[in-house]
């Protein structure tokens, strides 16, 4: 297995200092390549990176935790793609924004809270529930947090549990994921992202600013997680086994399942197409904080890269170009392996 391409633009990535420090895997079949390299910290002070360390993972929370925890409800029979979210969530009236709306990103659902990230978890609750559905609804593909949020307070509605609560039982807890946490003991085992002016080094607290406020009412970011517990997690999304999910449902990450069928989305992933050995679909996601997961059950090839490319400052937006390019060229040496 030779990823050499690959591997020389993750050190590029580092080596041109647009992320600190890279933690990935590449798994092709039986066979993982693995490494990390680069720094976890360079403010206030510098620190190598260390293996298999907790990373805020941000919004692959919605994929690895989240949209399990969902289809296993629909699995169950105790939600349906089609149900409204006013069935679940008290406050909300607009009855046409159903569970694959919020799924797929095209509910549509917008507009501006004054203030968001200064509110109590009572009163951000209560703003977002205020948002209105705007005019791309059921017709185009809205990336949103707000979507996922919502999706983490109907599966309270309907467990008794927090999202943060019924992943940690439903997803972390059957998959061995024993080192993945919402809440880490020790900081210093957790990679450290943005040095705040305001909150100082964010290191075992959570970055994003709504999921920071939620705790563990958010189902759209908050896991920390490490580079084995997402391989596991990877290799059952490949397997034949019905867990996380079921097969059926791993079948069906595979299509778009927007509305229209033609905004490559699927349940919370992305698709993304593959031509060999035949066109189909991998799936994607990514995290703001610099982490992202590719996934090509068909070919039994996957890749798991974690960066914290908000560190020492955020955005860092030069990071998303060198991402995409990153991924094309994995996806077009994995294509190559396979021939």
């Amino acid at each position: 297995m030779a990823y050499t391409q690959t591997i020389e633009a993750i050190n590029r990535l580092v080596a041109t200092g647009i992320v600190p420090g890279v933690s990935y895997a590449i798994l092709d079949g039986k066979l993982q390549t693995k490494g990390i390299v680069g720094a976890e910290q360079l403010v206030p002070a510098y620190e190598p990176l260390k293996n298999d360390q907790l990373y805020d993972v941000a919004s692959l929370t919605k994929v690895v935790g989240t949209v399990p925890v969902v289809l296993q409800l629909i699995e169950s029979g105790v939600l349906t793609l089609n149900d409204p979210i006013s069935q679940f969530l008290a406050g909300w009236s607009d009855r046409r924004v159903t569970i694959r709306h919020l799924l797929t990103h095209t509910s549509g659902i917008t507009g501006y809270i004054p203030r968001r990230d200064k509110l109590s978890a009572q009163e951000l609750h209560d703003a977002l529930l205020t948002l209105h559905v705007g005019p791309t609804f059921d017709k185009q593909m809205v990336y949103a947090d707000t979507n996922f949020i919502f999706l983490g307070w109907i599966v309270e509605a309907i467990t008794g549990l927090p999202i943060q609560k019924a992943i940690e039982q439903r997803v972390l807890t059957p998959l061995g994921m024993g080192h993945s946490t919402f809440q880490p003991t020790d900081p210093l085992t957790c990679v450290p992202t943005e040095l705040s002016s305001t909150r100082g080094l964010i290191r075992g607290v959570v970055h994003d600013p709504k999921a920071n406020v939620l705790k563990s009412r958010c189902g759209s970011a908050g896991l920390f997680a490490t580079r084995s517990d997402l391989v596991t997690f990877v290799q059952h999304m490949m397997s034949r086994d019905n867990r996380p999910i079921s097969t059926d449902f791993k079948q069906a990450l595979l299509k778009d399942q927007t509305p229209n069928q033609s905004a490559f989305r699927s349940f919370g992933w992305a698709l993304v197409p593959v031509q060999f050995p035949t066109p189909h679909y991998a799936i994607w996601h990514s995290g703001f904080t610099g982490t992202f997961i590719v996934i090509d059950p068909q070919n039994q090839q996957a890749m798991v890269f974690l960066s914290n490319r908000v560190h020492p400052k955020a955005p860092n937006t030069a990071f998303l170009g060198a991402r995409n390019a990153l991924i094309t060229t994995y996806l077009s040496e994995k294509s190559n392996n396979h021939l």
